[in-house]
């Protein structure tokens, strides 16, 4: 049992108060709690608090300085009910505490997973080279449920999947035409996998975008076989011929290619 026999405002923080007491042994700092916490007890100076309202003062104050992050959290961007569980966390704030902040952040549609799943879903297929698969692996880890998952990425319809796995494509097949066709189209299958999408929608992209161009498939062993040159120029003859066969046809060149590209050899 104390008397509150003051309150101040603290210098850093105009919203918090400084609560002095005197439990018998005079006056000394007992406690701060935010405005909004001192308005709710109506708290002032006289009054008096059993060892029960304190604790009762004190677990609301947590409840508020809690809020109060998670608000702070979610002003840079939204965010799922897990990553502000995490957050919170993270900032040591205890479990019934996290579970008052969520529900209150819940009511006040602060948090709203399907409202996030979607939003997040929109923004990865408008702004980036992502495929579905990746886009729902990332909700997961942000604890969106199967359920509001499956609804969300109906933002992400085939039609997009295929329009970017198109793009990204071309892009690869013009950066990577020193290649032979057969290696660029294993490179751009990983690529397409690794981004998150579907086999469905890397063979169409594909299909749409690859070329059947002779000449730029002879400029490509052309660029491949003087790598090989380089290596191979001390060898002749029959070494030299199977040496250079295996390593123009390890990057991916048909045999009916490398000879003509040999015969080139000889003739020059």
């Amino acid at each position: 049992m104390g008397i509150i026999t003051k309150i101040t405002t603290q210098q850093k923080n105009q919203d918090r108060f400084n609560v002095f007491m005197d439990r018998g042994s005079g006056e000394e700092f007992a406690f701060s709690v935010d405005s909004d916490v001192l308005i709710k007890f109506q708290l002032k100076k006289g009054m008096e608090i059993d060892e029960f309202s304190l604790m009762e003062i004190q677990y609301q104050d947590d409840i508020r300085k809690s809020y109060n992050l998670a608000i702070n959290y979610l002003a840079r961007r939204m965010r799922a009910e897990k990553e502000v569980r995490d957050y919170l966390q993270k900032k040591e704030v205890e479990e019934p505490v996290i579970h008052e902040v969520l529900h209150k952040l819940t009511a006040q549609k602060y948090l709203n997973d399907e409202e996030f799943a979607l939003a997040y879903v929109r923004t990865q297929a408008n702004t980036t080279d992502k495929g579905p698969d990746t886009v729902k692996q990332e909700l997961k880890e942000k604890g969106i449920s199967e359920q509001i998952l499956s609804n969300a990425l109906r933002a992400f319809p085939l039609e997009q999947q295929i329009e970017k796995a198109v793009k990204i494509a071309g892009k690869f097949f013009n950066k990577n035409s020193k290649e032979s066709m057969r290696i660029q189209k294993q490179k751009l299958e990983q690529t397409l996998l690794r981004k998150g999408y579907s086999f469905e929608v890397i063979q169409i992209a594909i299909s749409e975008t690859e070329t059947d161009n002779g000449d730029e498939e002879m400029e490509a062993i052309r660029f491949q076989g003087e790598k090989a040159l380089r290596k191979y120029r001390q060898l002749s003859g029959y070494e030299f011929q199977q040496k250079m066969k295996q390593a123009l046809y390890r990057k991916g060149f048909s045999m009916d290619l490398i000879e003509k590209y040999l015969g080139e050899l000889e003739n020059s």
